[in-house]
């Protein structure tokens, strides 16, 4: 009698049996998805995460107080306009300690050819007119350091110019910059904000604004006591038409702001952040 052969047991296809991999694969999401997580953080940015902030985030406190001072010294010069012609001819030095125009230390040097003051009073005067609002850009430069230099420099890359010079020379490149920014045709804000960014000392930085501008002041100052009273009647005269060449300069200055903001309302903001 013969005995059945026992039947063989199937056996499992490696390919079939889900490995360990395969699990962590189907856990994961489906590709081109961001985690939930990142899609709740892209959905809440925050609205001060602008390119056309000087700050990252949130502003703090010493923020807020550095971009509130400098607004400030804007409309303090806006609000002196109107003065200017009126005060060039009449009060040169006033005008001079006010604003530090370069109408103002000619025509006080040329005033002090005439008698009217001496060349002391006139250098001295500049000092303040110069130099008062200086250290807030080298404070901006400390706070913000490259943001504000790159905001500041404009769309015509000229703030990204000034950023790679300060990263390659460091203080061979903002002390002497800083002595010579009076004679620069550049805004002078930019080598301040560079200068703070770059870690120059606040002592450091008024002693080389101190020198430019005393080596500015005095070829101005040289100018108007060359050209003696030929200065005074120019500014005799532009003070006789003060309110006119007063409505002049707002004009133009209205005109100039309008066309800037209409510009940058054609901006994106994206364009605004690119170096």
């Amino acid at each position: 009698m013969s005995t059945p052969e026992p039947t063989a047991e199937p056996t499992a296809d490696p390919a079939a049996v889900p490995t360990e991999a395969d699990e962590l694969t189907a856990a994961a999401p489906a590709s081109g998805q961001a985690p939930a997580g990142d899609q709740k953080g892209q959905a809440s940015s925050s609205p001060w995460d602008d390119p056309r902030l000087p700050w990252n985030g949130r502003p703090r406190a010493v923020d807020i107080a550095c971009w509130a001072a400098i607004t400030a010294s804007g409309l303090y010069f806006l609000l002196l306009l109107p003065f200017r012609a009126e005060l060039v001819g009449t009060h040169p030095v006033l005008l001079e300690v006010l604003n530090g125009s370069t109408e103002a230390i000619v025509a006080g040097a040329a005033f002090a050819r005439i008698g009217h003051g001496t060349l002391l009073v006139v250098l001295l005067a500049a000092i303040p007119g110069l130099m008062k609002f200086d250290p807030l850009y080298w404070w901006a430069g400390r706070l913000w350091g490259e943001r504000a230099v790159a905001l500041l420099g404009g769309r015509r890359n000229r703030g990204q110019r000034y950023i790679e010079r300060v990263k390659r020379w460091g203080p061979k490149f903002t002390w002497p910059a800083i002595v010579v920014s009076q004679f620069l045709p550049i805004p002078n804000a930019i080598i301040y904000i560079a200068a703070g960014w770059a870690g120059v000392s606040l002592i450091a930085f008024v002693v080389l604004d101190l020198i430019g501008t005393m080596l500015w002041t005095g070829m101005l100052v040289g100018l108007g006591y060359a050209l003696g009273h030929h200065a005074v009647v120019v500014a005799q005269t532009i003070s006789h038409y003060g309110l006119w060449f007063s409505i002049g300069i707002i004009a133009l200055i209205i005109a100039s702001q309008v066309r800037s903001a209409r510009a940058a309302r054609r901006l994106d903001p994206q364009e605004l952040a690119q170096p």
